[in-house]
């Protein structure tokens, strides 16, 4: 059973607790009607799903059609045996992050982003670095304490590496949005070993994002810290700031 704090087995919510009600959707190589909806559900069914319906089916494209099928578990998962890092950092307010650096560094944090090897997907480490932000939340840009540069997308490794050791930053961002075959692992290993190749990782803090991305993934490619849907410019700029406060020795581990 669910314990009241979360903890316990836990199971797929839908229409009530524990219910186990999950939606998937997909696409069949089939063109939409009657043949379609019937393979849909037979194909939910052999995953193991009960009670399975078709919510939406739509032509995807000529031969193709879109499903959203809904279908009950009876899977569960115990909450208190899942144990993954996180990024954990106190969180200040816009203000109190700028002053504390200001103050206690006396100087600005020198941060660099970009897209690396071929991905030219700008969205995300525009929505970190630029000063209009995302959601109402500041990018870095827009902060006094960071002297933030965007370089924009398909920056080369090495280019990247270099103008990191150049700049003395004290942090570089990446962000890998095309995943096929694992490219964004391997552009990811690639910065990290360039940066350790020019002398320049020692000092650099190293952070990736993107939709793949996790913190756990992030540290077994050579990362300090991994960044996925739904970060906000501002965590960034917390895990930035306390990281190099930190290292400076001007606020405690």
């Amino acid at each position: 059973m669910t314990g009241a704090g979360g903890a316990g087995l836990v199971r797929p919510y839908g229409d009530r607790r524990d219910d186990g009600v999950v939606q998937l959707s997909f696409v069949l190589p089939v063109p939409a009607g009657e043949r379609a909806r019937e393979a849909a559900l037979r194909l939910v069914r052999a995953m193991g799903l009960e009670g399975a319906e078709v919510a939406a089916m739509e032509r995807a494209a000529e031969g193709y059609t879109f499903f959203v099928v809904y279908g009950r578990t009876g899977a569960a998962v115990d909450w208190d045996a899942v144990q993954v890092p996180e990024v954990v950092v106190r969180k200040r307010s816009f203000d109190e992050l700028n002053a504390a650096v200001l103050s206690q560094l006396g100087r600005r944090i020198v941060v660099l982003g970009a897209c690396t090897g071929s991905d030219a997907h700008a969205v995300g480490i525009d929505a970190i670095m630029n000063m209009k932000g995302y959601a109402g939340d500041y990018g870095l840009e827009r902060y006094p304490a960071f002297d933030a540069r965007n370089l924009g997308a398909q920056v080369e490794n090495a280019r990247l590496a270099r103008a990191c050791l150049e700049a003395g930053a004290d942090a570089v961002l990446v962000s890998q949005v095309v995943t096929q075959r694992d490219v964004h692992k391997d552009n990811a290993r690639a910065l990290v070993e360039e940066l350790e190749r020019l002398g320049a990782r020692s000092r650099t803090l190293a952070l990736l994002g993107g939709p793949r991305i996790d913190h756990a993934l992030a540290l077994a490619l050579g990362f300090d810290a991994g960044f996925g849907p739904g970060t906000r410019p501002s965590d960034v700029a917390n895990f930035i700031a306390a990281a190099v406060l930190r290292r400076a020795g001007k606020e405690p581990r």
